[in-house]
Parts: structure tokens; C-alpha cells; sequence
């Protein structure tokens, strides 16, 4: 039971909720309310109306994201419903705000339905430059941001899928950097199928990974099992070139590189079994699949989720700034090209500054969301799906 507690610094930060809404011009006279509302306001809405492209130019749409949640997949705390959710929402509008100087509004719906939840985000998308999916369950959270992209002609980006893939690949890119090895010739374990790990292995293998297996909770995924989702049997189908069977162990036995995504602990003689010089990424928060300290022990490269320990694999290097790169240039969708070359702009910011405990820039870094914007702008005009 999480009563309320005065003394307790975080609900004390919480009071009142963590974000507002504020004008960006000043009403002080009579004429001021005429230009901002009644009469001058017609004069905008009748130019709108005959040309929506302008609400970019006049109104907040160009510069505001709807962050969209149905409370399903909250955090490492699951299920947790609409209000539940709404602190973590307000965080992420914060968030948007502070790194990447993105309005957001957070919206928790009352429904788990796809369709309603399909429905109800393109009925009040009109009034946004784009939308960030979040906190939704596997293997929903697919579909809805597919059909999404599919009706919509603004960015949907799930970021527990693409926004933990982006900065899992930057810092894979310089972890085998600080081991000395081609990313072509690595042998990868992801640790979960859900939302973030079918996410991760697919940008792993589109940025030339060398072999995959990726395992959920009843063992490796591959074309031999029958209980698979499509999801997955899409995934059993282009990874694990190896054809390796049965439980995790297996997968890790001389493994590389280690990812978990998942909650499902490894045990230290499972550890001790991979690669000399093994990269370990242990991201489940709070509690690590495998406990940084044991890692260390048999990797030259470990990572977290956590703040309090180095090289955190942390969301907010990526989302701000590829929306920002994307509402920029009035982007369309976001595509592989931009998702590679915002992982590519992190990497690159740790510089000359690479070490076994500096994979990953810190989210405080100032340039993180200035490079990861211009590369992700970039991107979107070689792709061919920027208006601007």
C-alpha cells in the first residue's frame, strides 16, 4: 500500500501534478482580447478552414505531440489502469518539454479496445504535430501504432518499442567499440518478446547485427515452436541463424552480448558462461535481470536501466529529440532511416570521452537533443517524408 506520505519527497514533487498549461501571449486590454479571441480569431479560423496546413504556422499543432496511454504496460508495474498511469504521462510531457522543447499532452483512455483506442486518437489528432504511444501491452501496442501511421499523415511512434531500441542500438555501437569488435560479428541474446524486444532485435538486425535469439518466457523463439504470436513467428523467422533450442542458457552459452528487457533473472554460473570480454545490458527497472555487481564480474561492458549506476540506458536520449528532428521538418511518419540515424547521433556524442563506462552519453548532455534532432531532420528529407 503506497499511502501518501507528507514527509515523502516524491509526493511532495507530485502535488498538484507535474506540468500546466500556459499562454504564450499576453491578453491586457481590450485590444489584446480582440486579436487573441473574438473578432480576429475568425479571421485565422477562416484561413485554417481553407487551408489546414497553416495551423502549423498559427496555431500550437507544429510544435505539440499527444502522448497517448491506456494504462496497460505502466513502468515494471503492468495493468495499472488509466489513473495509474497519468503520473508517469505527466512525467513524459515534462520530459518532452525540458529536452526537447516539445509541448505534450498526456491522455489516459478508459478502454483497452484497439479499435476504440484507434478511433478515439484519430478523432483528436487533428490538433497535433504528432503521437507518442506509450505504456500499452504487447501484442496490441503493434497493431494500433501500425493502423495509426496507416490513417494518420503525422509521426506515431511507440517509444517503449522504438525509443528503448534507438539508444539499446547507440550504446551497443560503442560497446563494441570499447571492446574491439564489428558489430557484423556479434552474437546477441535478447531477454523478452514484448513491445521493447521484438523492437530491439529489429533494429539490431537492421543495423547489421550478426546473429540474434531472442527468448520470452518459454525458452528461445524459433520456427519450431507452435505457440507462437504472429509477432513472434515473424522474428523466430529472421533470427537465431544458429538454431539454437530450449531455455535462455543455451542462447547465452558464448554469447556476446546479453539484453534484457525482460524481468526473468540469469544466475551467476548462466553469466559466467558467456563470451571472454562479453557486453551485458541488464534493463529491467528496477530490479536488473542481472545484478550489475555480477556482471561486472564477467563483462568488460555493463549497462542499466538505473540512474545509479554508469552507462543508464535511459528513453529521454531519444524521444525529444526525434520529435523535435520530426516536427522540424513536418515529418510524415518516422522511419527506420530516422529511428538508425538518432541511435547513430547518441553514439557519436560520447566522442573521445568512450570508455567502458561511458557508452552512452548522460541525459543531461545539451547536445544530445540538438544532434539527435538534426540527424533524425536529416533523415526524414532523404527518406522523402518531410514537408519542409
Amino acid at each position: 500500500m503506497n499511502t501518501p506520505d507528507p514527509n515523502d519527497p516524491v509526493f511532495a514533487l507530485h502535488e498538484g501534478g507535474k506540468i500546466e498549461v500556459c499562454p504564450s501571449v499576453e491578453v491586457r486590454d481590450r485590444e489584446g482580447l480582440s486579436l487573441a479571441y473574438t473578432p480576429g480569431v475568425a479571421r485565422v479560423s477562416q484561413a485554417l478552414a481553407e487551408d489546414p496546413e497553416l495551423a502549423y504556422r498559427y496555431t500550437w499543432k507544429g510544435n505539440t505531440v499527444l502522448v497517448v496511454t491506456d494504462g496497460t504496460a505502466v513502468l515494471g508495474l503492468g495493468d495499472i489502469g488509466p489513473i495509474g498511469a497519468l503520473p508517469v504521462m505527466e512525467g513524459k510531457a515534462l520530459l518532452f518539454k525540458d529536452f526537447g522543447g516539445v509541448n505534450a499532452v498526456p491522455i489516459c483512455l478508459d478502454t483497452k479496445d484497439v479499435e476504440e483506442i484507434i478511433e478515439t486518437v484519430v478523432r483528436i489528432a487533428p490538433a497535433f504535430g504528432g503521437v507518442n504511444l506509450e505504456d500499452i501491452s504487447a501484442p496490441r501496442c503493434f497493431e494500433i501504432e501500425q493502423r495509426l501511421q496507416q490513417l494518420l499523415d503525422i509521426p506515431i511512434f511507440h517509444d517503449d518499442q522504438h525509443g528503448t531500441a534507438i539508444v539499446v542500438l547507440a550504446a551497443l555501437l560503442n560497446a563494441a567499440k570499447v571492446t574491439g569488435r564489428n558489430v557484423a560479428d556479434l552474437r546477441v541474446v535478447v531477454s523478452g518478446a514484448g513491445a521493447a524486444g521484438v523492437a530491439v532485435t529489429n533494429m539490431l538486425l537492421d543495423a547489421g547485427i550478426g546473429d540474434i535469439a531472442v527468448a520470452d518466457s518459454k525458452g528461445i523463439v524459433t520456427t519450431t515452436r507452435s505457440d507462437l504470436t504472429s509477432v513472434k513467428a515473424d522474428l523466430a523467422a529472421r533470427t537465431n541463424r544458429a538454431g539454437i533450442n530450449g531455455p535462455i542458457a543455451e542462447a547465452i552459452r558464448g554469447a556476446d552480448v546479453y539484453i534484457g528487457l525482460s524481468s526473468g533473472k540469469v544466475p551467476a554460473e548462466i553469466v559466467a558462461t558467456m563470451a571472454p570480454g562479453a557486453i551485458i545490458f541488464a534493463l529491467a527497472n528496477p530490479d536488473p535481470e542481472i545484478h550489475p555487481d555480477l556482471a561486472g564480474k564477467h563483462a568488460v561492458v555493463v549497462a542499466t536501466g538505473r540512474s545509479d549506476f554508469p552507462n543508464q540506458i535511459n528513453n529521454v536520449l531519444a524521444f525529444p529529440g526525434v520529435f523535435r528532428g520530426a516536427l522540424d521538418v513536418r515529418a510524415t511518419c518516422i522511419t527506420p532511416a530516422m529511428r538508425l540515424a538518432a541511435a547513430n547521433a547518441i553514439a557519436d556524442v560520447v566522442g573521445e570521452d568512450l570508455s567502458p563506462l561511458m557508452i552512452i552519453p548522460s541525459v543531461f548532455d545539451p547536445r544530445v537533443g540538438r544532434e539527435v534532432a538534426a540527424a533524425v531532420a536529416a533523415a526524414a528529407r532523404a527518406d522523402g517524408v518531410a514537408r519542409l
